[in-house]
């Protein structure tokens, strides 16, 4: 079992890291041999730094292709090689790891980025005292696909688009249900996710839809987007998707939208003093699904 380290007693110290990056050239966050992934950096570089091998566990496991700019992750490195991460002559009034932060902006490759590094709270861990994660999908309808800038991060899609359709769909799918119909299949993992936020806007031509939950299973979000659109195309009617609610495997009926128009925005934490508990619904609920 993951424990959460301490300052004392367990001889090691728990940090969380912010984390960015544009996963178009990526193979996802876990680490995968023969593969590029966002923890493979990640760890590579920290363990450099720590002169010890560090091991990332992030709050949600994005797939290939796909982006974050709020991903939340924490390791736990022992007490004597945190030094490591020190400057020899620190500047006054500097907080305390904002040197490792240069070091780590040396380290990566241009495409991850370790935006902030904080001593984590007792109790605190990245994946299982999440109370929520926000990710919004975006696309553009415009009859040239996408301006140059954006294209590595949103998805073109030539054909319009009814939103009004796509809303009425989307609320009938928020709540706590099993979304085994949206959710590639993983071996022991749960599909009953509590769907928070689901809602489209537009702006111009670019379409965007966000979407939270306590959680989400492997493929989910991609899904969800990928039934509305087939709603918004008016391939098919908006109490559809309710109705794919009462599937027990991953439907075939449409296909999960592209990686690249998806990118994890934010993770919700409880306050410091709930920590632990929250830890311990969420493995309970894990264990149970």
């Amino acid at each position: 079992m993951d424990v959460p380290a301490t300052d004392t007693g367990g001889g090691h110290v728990r940090l969380r890291f912010d984390i960015a990056y544009d996963g178009t050239d990526f193979a996802g966050w876990a680490v995968q041999a023969g593969q590029r992934t966002v923890a493979g950096a990640l760890d590579e570089a920290l363990s450099t730094v720590f002169r010890t091998p560090v091991r990332l566990r992030a709050a949600g496991r994005t797939d290939t292709g796909v982006h974050a700019t709020g991903q939340v992750a924490h390791a736990d490195i022992p007490a004597d090689a945190l030094p490591n991460a020190y400057p020899r002559v620190k500047r006054s009034a500097e907080p305390e790891f904002v040197p490792l932060l240069r070091r780590l902006a040396r380290l990566l490759p241009a495409d991850v980025r370790v935006r902030d590094v904080t001593r984590a709270p007792a109790g605190f861990d990245a994946r299982f005292s999440a109370l929520r994660r926000h990710y919004v999908y975006r696309l553009s309808t415009a009859p040239y696909g996408v301006d140059p800038l954006q294209a590595r991060f949103v998805t073109a899609w030539p054909r319009p688009l009814d939103l009004d359709a796509m809303t009425q769909a989307s609320r009938n799918l928020l709540g706590l249900h099993d979304f085994a119909a949206f959710c590639r299949h993983r071996d022991g993992a749960t599909t009953i996710r509590d769907l928070q936020r689901l809602d489209w806007s537009r702006d111009g031509d670019l379409v965007t839809a966000h979407v939270s939950a306590d959680a989400f299973c492997w493929s989910m979000v991609r899904s969800l987007v990928g039934a509305l659109l087939a709603v918004g195309e008016h391939r098919r009617t908006p109490d559809w998707c309710a109705g794919l609610l009462s599937a027990t495997r991953r439907s075939s009926d449409f296909a999960a939208a592209p990686p690249q128009g998806l990118t994890l925005i934010g993770v919700d934490y409880p306050p410091d003093h709930e920590l632990q508990a929250r830890t311990l619904v969420t493995r309970d609920l894990r264990s149970r699904g």
